[in-house]
This record gives C-alpha cells, structure tokens and sequence, in this order.
C-alpha cells in the first residue's frame, strides 16, 4: 500500500494475529486495520506506544441480556449505554445481545425496537439473537425469515420457562427454517419438567431460600435437554449450539455428537469456570443466582478440558443484571421464594479479565487459545466478518493489555448499573488499558473516553 497518513499506529507491541503473535506495528485509516508489520514506517495522526503491552483484537461478548423485558415482565438494570461502557472497560468492543419477543409479538417490531434502543445508547456495536416466544400470526412464515434476511442470523430457543419456550414441535419447525435460510439456533437447554417436578417438592417442603434454587436445576435437566437438542440437529442437519454448559455429561454429550457429525456448538461462561454451587451457601446468596445454576469443581474440570479439546469453543458472559432491590433480584419483597428471585449476573466487564488471569497469566492454554476463545471463535460463529481478529481490512476493534497490571475486585466497582459485583474479592493479573472501537479511543489510561450511540449494528453473513 502507499505511505498514506494513517489515524493511528499501534507500535512496539506483541500482537496475536491469525497467523500467531509477534511483534508488529498496528496501522488504523478509516476505522479499518491497514497494516499489520514489524517497525512500521509510516506517519500517523495519533501514535500510540504499546512496548511491554499486548495488542490483541477487542472481545466480542456473543450472550448478554441488555435493556431487556425478562419473560417475568422484569426490566434488565442496564441500557445499552451503561452495559457497553461496562463492557468496553473490560476489553469488549462487540456485544451480541437479544431481541426479546413475548407471546402475542411481532418478531419484526421487537427487532426495530431494540435496534432503536441500541443505536441511542450503544458505546460500542451490537448485534442481536432472535428470543422465540411465539411462532404464529405470521412470526414463523414471515417475519423470522425476512429478519434473518437482514442478517439477524440469530434465534434462540428455551426449553423452559413458562413465557417463553418452544414445545418440540415448534423447535423443530424454528430449525427446518433456519437450515432453509441460514441461521443459527441457540438453546438454553433445560428440561422443563424435570425443573417444575423438583421446585414444586422443595417449595412444599418448605425449603424456600435462594441456596435451593440450584436443587431445583438438577445437572439432569441440562443433560437430558442437550442430548435431545443435539438430536433434533441431527435429524434436520442443520446448526445449533447449546448456550452456558454447565456439566461435565453435558460437554461429553456435545463432544460424542460432534464426533458423530453434528453441527452443534457450545459455550460456557466464568461463573461456571470459576464458581461451585457452595457459592449459594454465601451471605445474600441471590446476586449469584443463575440458570443453569452453578455446579461442581468435577464440573469445572469438565469444562476446561471441553475448552482446551475444542468441544465448547467461545467463553461468554451471559450477562443479566439485576439490581440487588425491589427493581430487580428482591421484586416480590425480601423474602421471596427462590423461583420467585429475578436469574443472573453481571458479567459484560469481568469476562475478559477473568479469562485472562487464569489463561495468560496463570497459563491455562495460553494468550493465542484467550483471544480465540474470547473474541475469534464468537465472531465467527456468528458471521461477524469484520470482527474478532488483527489483520487487514478487519475492524479497528482492538484491546491493548497491561499484562502485570493487577487488581482486586470491590464490592461495588463495575461501570454498569447493577449495583454489585459478583467476582468481589477476586484479584486478576492482566488488565486492558486502552479500547478502540473502529479506531475510536474508548478507553484510555483505564478511563472512559466512548460516548453513547458511538456502536453500530453489524449484519450476520
């Protein structure tokens, strides 16, 4: 290329490319990566000093709920503002978070919608899953099919949940139409009666509090709804993938199928790579309620061999925050029941530090085998072209390393509006010190300089 005037230059610093880590300059014109190469001499606006740094594309989160009606009717505690800027501090500069349609919707105004709220709030870009909650008047025939012709290649499916999920017919006609058009259908994959069986025994045995609520998701759930989902695929021959896998017979599920030719795919995240159920046992147990809930140091092991062999290939954060109050975890008073207490966490900043300490600097498969899992392996999975690497023509998204910086975790110090964070205590080694969004400096110094509405909407190829 010509020595054109470049708007930044990344120089001096190890960079983890496609083709493997070295040391090389970054050129950025255009929002774009012009020029990955040792000792650049090419002149910039802006130059930025990476020696001693790590220069590594910038996370892409594929599993996050933002501004989102729950199909309990409960607000998410974040907007695509304050999550995003959650998120960029952490080293994330493309989240894929959910349209949530409820029974009696159209699929195309529930895109539209979010879309509106993401492009007012949105720091960095944003693409969107498809939640099905209802498939008739017109959802199934044409809307789902004309959203997924946009390049909203996305739909997920729950297997419980009263509002929202799909019987077996219905998941099989959702995958009939996503093999015809190309879209990818994502499970939370529980058996929904296995879990109404155990929580009505537990709420009639009076065992109410938030420690029961992991009984009440027994590993059988997740086991028998993975195996199920993987046959479905199987019998369509189209692409799935399983969403937060928690269980070591889970992982051996998806892996047994994907030798045996089936197009599923998996995640997990790092409440359950790095917390066990005993967590419920702690003071004011509800800020770590999810679902599945979280399971054994057994499990743990499962899921990191899973992560090593390649049987789940991306680490997201399922991030759904709720407020520690009566707008959030607490709407239906203190002492609610535990399947009365609003499911999730904040994760959207902690993701990518968390991974980090225990892959790069406690060496748990490496910095190449982090970006990989982090940022590559989402954007590909979800045909997001331009994301999720260093190399020419991709996006300027890109996330610069202090790898001996250190940090504990406070009580309460995340850039989101959740109120709490659930990895309080922790201490990580390795933190993103500057964030560009398409070559826009969104962190700088560890401080926020991205504005609202800055993201755009990315189509899925």
């Amino acid at each position: 290329m010509t020595n054109a005037m470049m708007d930044t230059i990344i120089r001096n610093g190890t960079t983890v490319t496609p083709s493997g880590t070295l040391q090389a300059d970054v050129a950025i014109k255009d929002g774009k990566i012009a020029r990955v190469a040792p000792a650049s001499d090419l002149e910039a606006s802006r130059d930025i000093d990476a020696t001693g740094l790590l220069v590594l594309p910038g996370g892409v989160d594929s599993h996050c709920h933002i501004e989102q009606i729950s199909g309990a009717g409960l607000m998410n505690a974040d907007t695509f503002e304050t999550a995003t800027r959650s998120a960029a501090f952490g080293g994330t500069t493309t989240v894929i978070s959910f349209a949530a349609q409820h029974p009696g919707q159209r699929i195309r105004k529930v895109v539209d919608d979010y879309a509106a709220l993401a492009g007012h709030g949105a720091m960095i870009d944003h693409a969107f899953h498809m939640i099905v909650a209802d498939t008739g008047g017109g959802n199934l025939t044409d809307d789902i099919p004309a959203m997924i012709a946009q390049g909203h290649r996305s739909i997920k499916i729950f297997t419980t949940y009263d509002k929202v999920r799909q019987d077996d017919k219905s998941i099989l006609d959702l995958l009939d139409v996503a093999k015809r058009d190309g879209a990818l259908v994502c499970f939370h994959a529980e058996n929904d009666g296995l879990i109404r069986n155990m929580t009505e025994k537990l709420l009639a045995a009076g065992q109410t509090e938030p420690k029961y609520h992991a009984l009440s998701h027994p590993r059988e759930a997740e086991i028998e709804a993975i195996d199920r989902m993987c046959r479905f695929a199987a019998f369509v021959d189209t692409r799935i993938m399983i969403f937060h896998v928690s269980t070591r017979e889970g992982a051996d599920i998806i892996r047994k199928a994907q030798a045996g030719g089936v197009q599923v795919s998996a995640e997990t995240c790092p409440h359950y790579l790095f917390m066990t159920v005993d967590i419920l046992e702690q003071e004011n147990p509800a800020r770590f309620m999810c679902s599945p809930p979280q399971r054994t140091a057994d499990d743990q092991d499962a899921l990191w061999e899973a992560l090593a062999d390649g049987t789940i290939s991306c680490v997201t954060s399922d991030h759904a925050p709720y407020r520690m109050d009566e707008s959030g975890k607490f709407a239906h008073g203190k002492d609610a029941p535990f399947n009365k207490i609003a499911n999730g966490m904040p994760g959207l900043e902690t993701r990518l530090p968390l991974m980090f300490d225990a892959m790069v600097s406690k060496n748990r498969g490496g910095l190449e085998a982090f970006v990989q899992l982090t940022a590559t392996a989402p954007a590909r999975h979800f045909g997001l072209a331009n994301k999720g690497a260093i190399a020419e023509g991709f996006d300027a998204d890109i996330a610069i390393w202090d790898p001996e910086l250190r940090h504990t975790y406070g009580a309460n110090d995340l850039k989101d509006n959740v109120g709490y964070n659930p990895f309080a205590g922790t201490s990580v080694k390795g933190l993103p010190t500057a964030v560009l969004s398409r070559g826009r400096l969104l962190v700088k110094d560890r401080a926020l300089t991205g504005v609202k509405g800055g993201g755009e909407w990315q189509k899925m190829g």
